[in-house]
Parts: structure tokens; C-alpha cells; sequence
């Protein structure tokens, strides 16, 4: 019997007289694909288990607006940015954590010019941050400890935003082997579902993007896949199905990883 966590929300906060240091944008993601909600909820078990002043828009977060405007459509994402933005700065929002890149990059590098200002972060660097300031400890790396991990770079994450480190510093606590792939960091390669290809059909062509990256990761001999996006997860997860090694092979969020570790 699972027990039930709490959280709060910027509405119930407001009501009471309270304020949030810390705004969990959740992402359309990790609000209702199944698969992506484990994510959320280890991010949120993590915020509790340190007692981070943190709280959720709820049902009145939307969508970032990052896949409409990846598809071309500009005035569709900047309507969804402005409603955003209004309610954002509505409660005075000054800190972001989102586990996900593409709500990360929009709301980091895209709002500021509509007006909408905030500290951004991804989950990795507020996990990096609760282990260095000894809030959270993750002992000997419980299940995880002596296996091979391979950690997959999310564009937005990597490339775009220049985030390689939090992720791996989170995973070397772990007492595990982190293997890289040949393809890593500033070379790394698209799981596939960025620029909203998430959501169409694939193109002509003889491979799709998730299976070559998988091959990627299946050549370090992995017994975990880690991931810092919901999406990353979605397209790594179906590729190692592809390769019948689900039974072998885990394809995990660091939060999950971290969450799993600490026994939270």
C-alpha cells in the first residue's frame, strides 16, 4: 500500500498567506504520461524527504508552448507563453525546477522577451545542490552499487543549455561504473523526439532516430540507461524494447535513480 504524498500548491499557498521559494514546473509530461509521472513523483518525494519550500501550479499550469513553437507554429506557443506568464508572475515566481529540458530551455531562454523573468533550473542541478549541501544522502548507491550506467545527454539539456555535469556528479554518487557512450556531451546524439518529432509520424528513411541511439548506449554494456528528460526516456525505453533487453536493461530519470538509492 502505497501512502499518499502531498503537494502543494501555489493556489493553496496564496490562500493561506504563504509563499513558495521553489515553482515544480511539472511539464504536460510528467502531468499525464504514465510512464513520465514516476519521474514526477520521485522528483517530489526527493523535495520532501529535504524539505524543500517548493509548490505546483496544479490544473493551472499549461503547456510550456515548446512543442508549438518547434512545429512552426509561433502564435499558438506565444499565446501559451502569455498565459503562462501572466499567472507566473501573477504569484511572483522567482525560482523554477522543471524535470524536463524542453520546458527547461523555453522557460529559461524564450520567456525573458515576452516578460516573463525567472531563475530556471533542471532537476539534476537542485539534486546536485541537495547532495552537496548534505540535505540529501545517498548512501553506497543501494541497488545501484558496482553496476554499469550510461547517462543519455538531452539536447536541451547538453547542447543547448551547456548542462553536462550535475547529472553525472548526481550519478558518481552512486557507487556505480558510469560507461560513456561514444557519442556524449557536445557530440551526443538525439534520442529523437526533439523539435516536436515527438508527436508525428516518422520520415522516409532506414533507421529511426531511437533505435542508432540506442545502439549507442547498448555498445557500453549498460545495465541502466539514465536519462534527464521524459522524453529521452520514452524513445530509449522503446528502443531497448526494440532490442528485446528490457529484462536486462533499466532505462531510469536520475531523480528515479536517486529516489530508488536513498529509499525514499
Amino acid at each position: 500500500m502505497s501512502e499518499k504524498i502531498k503537494v502543494p500548491t501555489m493556489q493553496e499557498l496564496a490562500a493561506s498567506g504563504n509563499s513558495a521559494e521553489i515553482l515544480f514546473w511539472v511539464g504536460c509530461a510528467g502531468s499525464f504520461d504514465d510512464r513520465a509521472k514516476k519521474i514526477t513523483k520521485a522528483v517530489v518525494q526527493i523535495l520532501n524527504k529535504c524539505e524543500v519550500s517548493y509548490a505546483v501550479l496544479g490544473t493551472e499550469e499549461t503547456c510550456s508552448g515548446d512543442p508549438a513553437k518547434r512545429a512552426g507554429n509561433e502564435f499558438l506557443f506565444q499565446m501559451q507563453a502569455f498565459q503562462n506568464i501572466q499567472l507566473l508572475n501573477g504569484y511572483d515566481v522567482k525560482k523554477i525546477v522543471t524535470a524536463c529540458p524542453h520546458c527547461f530551455n523555453t522557460l529559461k531562454n524564450e520567456y525573458p522577451e515576452l516578460g516573463g523573468t525567472y531563475e530556471v533550473i533542471h532537476h539534476s542541478q537542485l539534486i546536485q545542490d541537495l547532495i552537496n549541501s548534505g540535505k540529501l544522502a545517498v548512501q553506497g548507491g543501494g541497488q545501484f552499487k558496482g553496476k554499469r550506467i550510461t547517462f543519455h545527454d538531452p539536447c536541451y539539456l547538453g547542447r543547448a543549455n551547456n548542462v553536462y555535469e550535475a547529472p553525472r556528479e548526481i550519478l558518481s554518487r552512486l557507487d556505480a561504473e558510469l560507461v560513456e557512450m561514444k557519442r556524449c556531451r557536445t557530440k551526443g546524439l538525439c534520442c529523437g523526439a526533439g523539435g516536436a518529432q515527438m508527436f508525428k509520424e516518422a520520415e522516409a528513411g532506414n533507421k529511426e532516430v531511437n533505435i542508432e541511439r540506442t545502439e549507442d548506449a547498448l555498445e557500453t554494456r549498460p545495465d541502466v540507461i539514465a536519462t534527464g528528460c521524459p522524453f529521452c526516456n520514452t524513445m530509449m525505453t522503446d528502443g531497448v524494447k526494440n532490442f528485446n533487453k528490457e529484462g536486462e536493461i533499466q532505462t531510469l530519470d536520475i531523480a528515479e535513480l536517486i529516489a530508488q538509492a536513498a529509499d525514499l
